[in-house]
This record gives structure tokens, sequence and C-alpha cells, in this order.
């Protein structure tokens, strides 16, 4: 599945967003896209795209059929299991928690 980072970047770039900051945004803004070796429009862009997949990946609803509904519920009422690939998997630090997006 293709995240939104990966479809802008893969898309020509030919619309254009415009944003007003309070001049503290902007200095904030500036830094962290310094820190980071990016342009702000790199900056920017690049943390809204991660933003956006975490909200549409946040979205908590959904449905499915009656057959496959039961199979999930079964799936969670299984004890767990020791998993030593997501044991390794878990000890290492999140994608998401990277200092620069």
């Amino acid at each position: 599945m293709a995240t939104t980072q990966t479809i802008v970047k893969r898309t020509a770039k030919s619309s254009r967003l415009g944003l007003r900051t309070t001049p503290e945004q902007e200095i904030i803004l500036r830094r962290a896209a310094e820190v980071c070796h990016k342009t702000m429009t790199e900056f920017i862009l690049d943390s809204a795209c991660h933003a956006a997949d975490e909200a549409l990946l946040n979205q908590r609803l959904f449905t499915v059929s009656g057959s496959r509904y039961e199979n999930f519920i079964k799936l969670l009422d299984r004890p767990a299991e020791d998993n030593i690939g997501l044991q390794y998997l878990f000890s290492k630090p999140a994608p998401w928690d990277q200092q620069c997006p």
C-alpha cells in the first residue's frame, strides 16, 4: 500500500498551496527544516504528508461480513504466543519516533 508521501514523490508537482504563519511559527519551521537539511517546502510537505498518513491510518471504524467478523474475534480471543520476530521488532525504535519526518 502506497503512503501519501510516496504518492507525492512519484507525481509531478503541479498544484500550489499557500499558508500564513505567525513569525514564531516561521522561525520554528525554518529551524526544523535546517536541522533536517531540507528546504522549507520539503520540510512542510513531508511533515504534512506524514500527519495526513497518520490521520488516515488512525481511522477506527471498519466493517466486515458476519463470517469474517467471527474469524476476527476468534483470532483476537486466542492466547498470545511468543514471537521472536516481534520481540526483535519491538526492541527497535519506531520509524515515526524519528526526529525529522
